[in-house]
């Protein structure tokens, strides 16, 4: 485990599901050595309630997530972001702003349960699937050691991480 918090950010451009999800994903498993926030380039205002279902139903917590937007994060007073991780292709392709400190950063894609259209229960089905993705991602980030290893082979950990099942489709030049 890392003897340092690391700041997390998860953006998604609309921060209504997946990046919500990893935030809550990261800040309990995280093991208070990690800070997650989620951030929006066009965040919708509104977290998704599909979201907020699957995350009470795996025991995470969902207490003060929002829909926000990466702007929040720009100021002088913003924390100093160690990681970000697009977890939606739109954002990935987004000229994302100038993170203070040098983020390491991947795109760790998943389709996004928002879109799926027809009943409840198939809506839920594609957020519980997200949800698993994100869960496996962050476990797999989690077991690296963060503090020993060098900053060439972290950054090819994190776009491996990014190539899990459950990836969205691959789009060329995407790191």
């Amino acid at each position: 485990m890392p003897d340092r918090t690391y700041n997390v950010m998860f953006l998604c451009t609309g921060n209504s599901a997946r990046s919500i999800m990893a935030e809550a994903i990261l800040q309990r498993d995280g093991g208070g050595h990690f800070r997650a926030y989620s951030a929006g380039s066009f965040p919708n205002g509104t977290v998704n309630p599909f979201a907020l279902k699957v995350l009470q139903s795996y025991g995470y917590s969902a207490v003060g997530a929002r829909s926000k937007s990466w702007d929040e994060f720009s100021g002088p007073d913003a924390p100093v972001m160690d990681f970000v991780f697009t977890v939606c292709d739109n954002a990935a392709g987004e000229v994302c702003p100038v993170w203070p400190g040098h983020p390491m950063t991947a795109h760790w894609g998943i389709d996004d349960p928002a879109s799926v259209q027809g009943p409840d229960i198939e809506k839920e089905k594609a957020f519980v699937q997200a949800f698993k993705y994100l869960r496996t991602r962050i476990s797999v980030f989690l077991s690296l050691p963060l503090a020993s290893i060098d900053q060439m082979a972290l950054g090819t950990k994190l776009r491996e991480i990014g190539r899990l099942e459950g990836t969205s489709s691959p789009r060329p030049g995407v790191a």
